[in-house]
């Protein structure tokens, strides 16, 4: 099993390109099923929850090609997908294939309003909390699915076709949106999606079906309004930057003292999180190409801070942010409110000489003036990068084990930090 090695105290510096979002490329690909025809999709990320899901949909009968690099591309500027489902071959969606990423469970609306039917296995729990499906199994019920649950599967069915419905989330569910909406592009009449999710990943999958021929009215709002058409044809779109991506290189800069432009990311994106950096000491400013993140070497202020659906500060960012604020110039105070068992990272920073006390959905993180090396484990995707970011800092080395979780959603990391001086080794096991 691989390992990074991190030899900490090395300003970064330099520029660092922003892949697409991992968030925004998943649904986007299971959009596919939609259609008979092409969706090409440019900028994906090569990450293995994308090589994962593309054998999912393989399995349901979608053709992938891959465009061959061009001029100028390299490994850390995307890559260029095509999608064609001229048939779906089958409707089920198995245990086997499911429990690998999540997200996949999501199939299930495009298959049910192509089909009529689907059967795809429950996902089970996650390192970071149930994040359990009930929401969209109740968006599919309310556009007149059938839903039954049967050993370990949800099967849907709708033979006569879903039908336009009001859906209201009784909380902002991001899955929930995906799925509602690519239920209701294919449902007869009007949907309209009450509390709905308002994250850019969400935006990015409205214009693409609506590139697709859907009408999308309202995403980006907490209220979206979808008019059914008959069929779906293709398109080309381009998945949007990463925000959490940009986010986390934007704390690893703020973390070491450098300056750094990310190219191609977006301040609309991720303004929340921009905010809480600055408060903490950092400039953050836009350029021609990106953003520039800059620390001129002072101390690090301590910040508060809640996570909240878009557009306040990610969840995704809490365990990067937390790494910052060990350091930092006294207490902060870090509140995590979408998912339970989110702070597994708290022990693994405490390897790096971190103070944090845990007070139920409140991490307290006392700063301390250094950090020091030391063997670490990844539990989760943003943990692992948390990690990152604290060896970043530490005197001495740092050894991340189980960095299969980074490379879930971080495309050539270790390429882009070596560039800007960080001293990164993957060590193959």
């Amino acid at each position: 099993m691989d390992k990074i090695r991190i030899t900490g105290g090395q300003r970064l510096e330099g520029v660092i390109p922003i892949s697409g979002a991992k968030n925004a490329a998943l649904p986007l690909m299971i959009a596919s099923l939609l259609t008979d025809e092409t969706l090409t999709l440019t900028n994906v990320p090569r990450l293995s929850d994308v090589t994962a899901l593309s054998r999912i949909l393989s399995n349901h009968g979608v053709d992938r090609t891959v465009a061959g690099r061009r001029i100028g591309q390299s490994a850390e500027t995307g890559q260029t997908i095509s999608l064609t489902a001229r048939q779906i071959v089958d409707t089920c969606a198995p245990y086997e294939l499911v429990s690998t990423m999540r997200a996949s469970f999501w199939v299930i609306a495009p298959i049910l309003a192509r089909m009529g039917e689907a059967k795809v296995s429950l996902p089970g729990g996650c390192a970071i909390g149930t994040r359990p499906v009930d929401l969209l199994l109740m968006a599919l019920e309310r556009l007149g699915a059938e839903i039954a649950i049967e050993n370990g599967y949800a099967l849907a069915r709708a033979p006569q076709g879903l039908k336009g419905a009001e859906i209201v989330f009784p909380k902002v569910t991001v899955g929930g949106t995906h799925t509602a909406l690519m239920a209701a592009v294919l449902a007869k009449g009007t949907t309209v999606i009450e509390n709905a999710a308002r994250e850019p990943e969400v935006t990015d999958l409205a214009a693409c079906l609506t590139k697709m021929g859907a009408k999308i009215e309202g995403a980006g709002t907490s209220r979206i309004v979808v008019e059914g058409v008959a069929r779906l044809g293709g398109a080309h779109h381009a998945v949007l930057p990463d925000r959490i991506e940009t986010g986390t290189y934007a704390m690893a800069v703020a973390m070491t003292g450098g300056d750094v432009e990310l190219q191609g990311a977006r301040l609309d994106l991720l303004q929340a999180a921009f905010d809480v950096l600055v408060r903490s000491g950092t400039e953050v400013s836009a350029t021609a190409d990106g953003v520039r993140v800059r620390r001129n070497g002072g101390g690090i202020a301590p910040v508060d801070v809640e996570t909240e659906p878009f557009p306040g500060f990610p969840t995704d960012l809490q365990a990067q942010f937390m790494a910052l604020m060990t350091v930092a110039q006294g207490t902060s105070r870090i509140r995590e409110t979408i998912f339970e068992n989110r702070f597994m990272h708290v022990q693994e920073l405490a390897r790096l000489g971190a103070r944090i006390r845990l007070d139920g959905d409140v991490a307290i993180v006392e700063g301390v003036p250094k950090l020091t090396g030391a063997p670490v484990m990844a539990t989760d995707l943003r943990a692992s990068v948390s990690l990152v970011i604290g060896g970043l800092a530490a005197q001495g080395d740092t050894t991340i084990n189980r960095v299969y979780h980074l490379d879930r959603g971080f495309e050539a990391l270790e390429a882009k930090l070596t560039r800007c001086g960080a001293i990164v080794e993957r060590i193959s096991g």
